[in-house]
């Protein structure tokens, strides 16, 4: 992990939100409404990290995030949901960049791969190959780990 990775690591909850509803506000109001139409129709919310996220029961599509919000496949794992945090870390970071650099970027990857592989043509690079979903991954599970710790320290220290 490079050391500007491990410097976003460092951020703590308030900051996060903070960071997430000023500078990344564009892409954490889009989840606000995701959000509203997840729980009217049904979805119920489950944290992980400081995400919010809700399971949708579609099979092998991953996930997709905004700001302190993500949406998942109910069928992935640990794996998914440490990548869509990472990607809510990046939007504290990026703000409103993050949609340019990463999101759009990230979407149109998403479809290419997918197709290519629906035609049975081989994907020759791994999908964290490229920066800022390697990026996510890295982000999101070393913050996930620490956050883990601290929790261990603070059962320990009651």
């Amino acid at each position: 992990m490079r050391n500007a990775e491990r410097r976003m690591t460092r951020i703590k909850m308030p900051w996060f939100y903070i960071l997430s509803f000023t500078w990344g506000g564009i892409l954490s109001c889009m989840g606000l409404l995701v959000s509203f139409v997840m729980i009217i129709t049904g979805h119920r919310p489950k944290k992980w990290g400081y995400c919010w996220y809700f399971e949708i029961g579609r099979k092998n599509w991953g996930g997709c995030e905004w700001g302190p919000v993500f949406l998942k496949d109910k069928h992935e794992g640990e794996h998914i949901k440490n990548h869509e945090f990472g990607h809510g870390i990046q939007n504290c970071f990026l703000g409103p960049f993050m949609i340019f650099l990463v999101s759009a970027p990230s979407s149109i990857r998403y479809w290419y791969r997918r197709i290519k592989t629906r035609l049975g043509k081989p994907l020759k690079t791994a999908y964290d190959d490229i920066w800022f979903e390697g990026q996510a991954t890295r982000l999101g599970t070393e913050k996930m780990q620490k956050i883990r710790a601290e929790h261990r320290e603070g059962r320990r220290k009651r």
